[in-house]
């Protein structure tokens, strides 16, 4: 009796072990894929020219995946992907001179998407890429003014948060079409989404 208990309890526990690596093995994959999103995002994205001349300014459309993933898998798997990103995107796109900007954008968007995600009760995946889209600008800005030594940028600030704005409620908006679109693996601290 005492013998069929353990390979019942050895059984079963094994089972349980097949089961947590299957459930990492596919949260592995979507973060891969997320990765992957985001990539081909930033590469697009270095191909749009913007309407003023600032050497590693983006739109930061890459955010849409870095909020997704926010709400979706929560701030360590989010930050992950976010920091794969910008390096392989400098990389890939042969823009390693844009890379202070880029994490400079990465980093203070990523804080204040976090900041928004864990702390408002206000639950809008627009809201936030909205918020993080600002502070990736003021980011870049703050960035470009510390390397070229050149506080004149600071003037450039108005136009990119009012283009933030603009571009943060776009991806927002398909951040949250994400969101209908996937399996649903809302790690929000707060409950409900609303777009």
């Amino acid at each position: 009796m005492e013998k069929s208990m353990r390979v019942l309890d050895n059984r079963s526990a094994t089972a349980r072990r097949e089961k947590n690596a299957r459930s990492h093995t596919k949260h592995l994959t979507r973060c891969a894929l997320l990765i992957a999103l985001a990539l081909i995002i930033s590469v697009i994205e270095s191909f749009i020219p913007l309407p003023f001349a600032l050497p590693g300014i983006k739109l930061g459309l890459s955010n849409i995946v870095t909020v997704y993933a926010l709400f979706a898998f929560g701030p360590r798997d989010a930050f992950a992907i976010l920091a794969i990103r910008i390096f392989l995107g400098a990389a890939l796109t042969g823009q390693l001179a844009a890379l202070p900007f880029s994490l400079a954008g990465g980093a203070a968007a990523f804080a204040v998407a976090y900041l928004f995600w864990r702390f408002s009760p206000y639950r809008s995946v627009r809201a936030c890429s909205m918020v993080s889209a600002v502070a990736h600008s003021i980011g870049q800005i703050a960035a470009a003014t510390a390397i070229t030594a050149t506080p004149a940028l600071a003037f450039y600030l108005p136009v990119l948060v009012l283009a933030s704005l603009i571009v943060g409620a776009i991806t927002g908006t398909f951040a949250a079409e994400l969101f209908a679109r996937l399996p649903q693996t809302e790690a929000s601290p707060h409950g409900k989404l609303t777009r």
